[in-house]
């Protein structure tokens, strides 16, 4: 059976022109910070933002991490929206391995509002924990992919700086923010300390995050990757696939935006409540007289289309490179006939 696979745009695989080009990849030993491919790519990337320093990680939740880890001491505290993917899908890490607490805040679609901020931040003392690291998400995964509106992002940058405070940004589909907003590249990085990007998602490539920081972290942040397991000797061949991705399919994700804006119109035509998606990310919610969100999955994938069943009444489908509009047209026949039984 062939599958139309929507769980994730974490799906996609590498076509023939990326897999060229991480063949004839010259390489290095990384660990040495001698593989020419990761430090092109590193430089790359940094320059796209305007940060100083960039650090090829295998995995977004290892980008993230290290951002916590560098800004928030054991025992510290990190800020940022309740269902934030540093909270909610990278498996307790920042406390399990860093010692971080976190303090959180349920916010419309998932992004901060400057006001709720700033009751949130502490001021610690010789006897109570104080805020050390806020954190957003560009875009939100579980707010639907939600975009925080560049002012609003200018907001929380002179809040946080008032405190001084460094600001994160989980920006693992950053990349579609800035198709559907317009927003340069260089005005997100010049408003965060450290800043995230994710290489394979919807641009394709099959591994890797990017993270930027002040330069001064290099030496900390390299042996902290090294710590966590993220030495990859000659990652070059990874790091080849990302900057295809970068050159090639960043502007293409307007696609998969429109995909998604015609899933969301058949599927309310079906009878489903869909809120209108902002990028790629289509969040159905369930009614009580329609099966739950597992058993709408489970029907899907016996007629051949992959879903997630992001919470018992909510199903989420994410657009990407590899499904087309008769990809995404397949799965809304599918979901109606899985809540008719």
């Amino acid at each position: 059976m062939t599958f139309t696979d929507l769980r994730s745009d974490t799906v996609t695989k590498p076509g023939p022109a990326m897999r060229a080009a991480m063949a004839a990849a010259e390489v290095g030993d990384d660990v040495y910070a001698e593989d020419p491919t990761v430090r092109a790519l590193e430089e790359y990337v940094a320059d796209l933002f305007g940060q100083p320093f960039a650090l090829f990680t295998p995995t977004g939740v290892m980008a993230n991490q290290l951002a916590v880890r560098l800004a928030v001491p054991a025992g510290g505290e990190l800020v940022l929206d309740a269902d934030a993917h540093i909270v909610a899908h990278e498996d307790g890490a920042a406390s399990a391995q860093g010692g971080v607490q976190t303090r959180t805040t349920l916010s419309p679609r998932g992004l901060l509002d400057p006001a709720d901020l700033a009751r949130l931040i502490r001021v610690g003392n010789p006897y109570t924990v104080g805020t050390d690291l806020v954190a957003v998400e560009q875009t939100h995964n579980r707010g639907g992919g939600s975009v925080y509106p560049l002012e609003q992002l200018t907001a929380i940058r002179e809040l946080v700086s008032g405190f001084g405070l460094p600001l994160h940004c989980d920006g693992a589909r950053i990349w579609n923010a800035h198709v559907v907003s317009g927003t340069p590249l260089r005005a997100y990085g010049a408003l965060f300390d450290s800043l995230s990007v994710c290489l394979s998602k919807g641009l394709g490539a099959p591994a890797g995050s990017v993270l930027m920081m002040p330069a001064e972290y290099e030496a900390e942040a390299r042996r902290m990757r090294h710590r966590m397991g993220g030495g990859m000797r000659q990652a070059g061949i990874l790091a080849a696939g990302g900057r295809y991705a970068l050159e090639h399919h960043v502007e293409r994700l307007a696609e998969d935006h429109e995909h998604a804006r015609e899933l969301a119109v058949l599927l309310r035509d079906a009878g489903f409540a869909v809120a209108d998606p902002e990028t790629n990310i289509v969040l159905v919610e369930l009614g009580e007289r329609q099966p739950d969100a597992a058993t709408i999955a489970e029907r899907c994938r016996a007629e051949g289309v992959l879903v997630s069943a992001f919470g018992p009444r909510l199903v989420r489908l994410v657009t990407h490179m590899d499904v087309d509009a008769a990809g995404c047209a397949r799965a809304a026949t599918a979901i109606a006939q899985a809540a008719k039984g």
